[in-house]
């Protein structure tokens, strides 16, 4: 089940701006069909990025698409942790719309044919 995720206070989210693309951990464990606890550790291992809103962690569901973490999406939080990013800033970096990919955003080419171009991207910004 997903939960709605408003805006807290009028401030934009980082991540998914349909608050329906957002999904609590045992949602996500129940999608990748993984006990709780191994979702915790994907985590902690920047395999995933999850943030608060409303209390509760939730992480885009677009992030685990088709019973299966993005393969491209925990190198790209590595290098983004790298560059000194939070949780908070990575799904920032990673929603932020841009022109020059074709998929619109760095999360959404993650799925595609740029996943390369957005680790590319990403490891620059560590110099």
């Amino acid at each position: 089940m997903t939960d709605s995720v408003p805006a807290e206070g009028g401030a934009p989210l980082a991540g998914p701006a349909d608050a329906v693309a957002w999904l609590t951990l045992p949602d996500v464990a129940e999608r990748l069909d993984l006990p709780i606890s191994r979702v915790h550790q994907m985590i902690r291992d920047r395999e995933l990025v999850a943030v608060r809103r409303d209390g509760v962690r939730r992480i885009p569901a677009d992030l685990v698409a088709n019973g299966t973490v993005l393969k491209h999406l925990p190198g790209v939080l590595t290098l983004l942790a790298d560059a000194g990013y939070d949780d908070e800033a990575a799904l920032r970096w990673l929603y932020e719309p841009d022109d020059t990919l074709a998929a619109g955003t760095p999360a959404a080419a993650l799925g595609g044919d740029q996943a390369r171009e957005v680790k590319r991207r990403a490891q620059a910004l560590g110099f």
